[in-house]
């Protein structure tokens, strides 16, 4: 829970459309708008919810999202996670693919408390390694995940095979 008394729960189903929007309003942030491929029907059939009678238990799905409410009863913010392993320490962790608080909640201590939230989610699950990437150029956001104790990975680099190349490898 934030600080001003916002709640954080996970997505459900009936919030899909909440989540396509956060997603749209990210990608314009990150100026991307043209990149977004998602549809409420594949968020729908790919994300996992909690099930209607037993919120521990989850659908089927690749990913689950985490939304944080205002106290004043507006959707904030998200983040949007998966399940990872790493082969080095044997244990799972969680890869953050995308946080993003709306404009008009930030500074309230959203963005803190939803990684707050994944990383008491990671040590939960007896894992080691809460992840994501950041695009260069996102100076505030660097700023602010090294304000938590974030390490920057330099030595890495991102690597994608998608789209056209992707299928082209997948039937060589």
């Amino acid at each position: 829970m934030a600080s001003d008394g916002a709640t954080i729960r996970h997505a459900t189903r009936e919030d899909v459309s909440t989540i396509y929007a956060l997603i749209h309003e990210l990608a314009s942030y990150e100026k991307a708008t043209d990149s977004v491929k998602a549809t409420e029907e594949l968020l729908s059939k790919t994300l996992s919810f909690p099930e209607s009678n037993d919120s521990s238990k989850f659908t089927p799905g690749f990913a689950k999202t985490y939304l944080i409410v205002a106290p004043e009863g507006g959707i904030a913010g998200m983040a949007l996670y998966f399940y990872n392993y790493s082969t080095w320490t044997a244990v799972p962790g969680i890869y953050l693919e995308d946080l993003f608080v709306r404009p008009e909640y930030r500074k309230r201590g959203y963005g803190k408390a939803l990684i707050k939230k994944l990383a008491q989610e990671v040590v939960s699950m007896g894992g080691q390694r809460l992840e994501w990437s950041c695009l260069t150029w996102n100076t505030p956001s660097l700023e602010f995940y090294a304000s938590l104790g974030a390490v920057r990975k330099d030595a890495w680099v991102g690597l994608r095979l998608d789209g056209d190349a992707l299928n082209k490898y997948a039937e060589s």
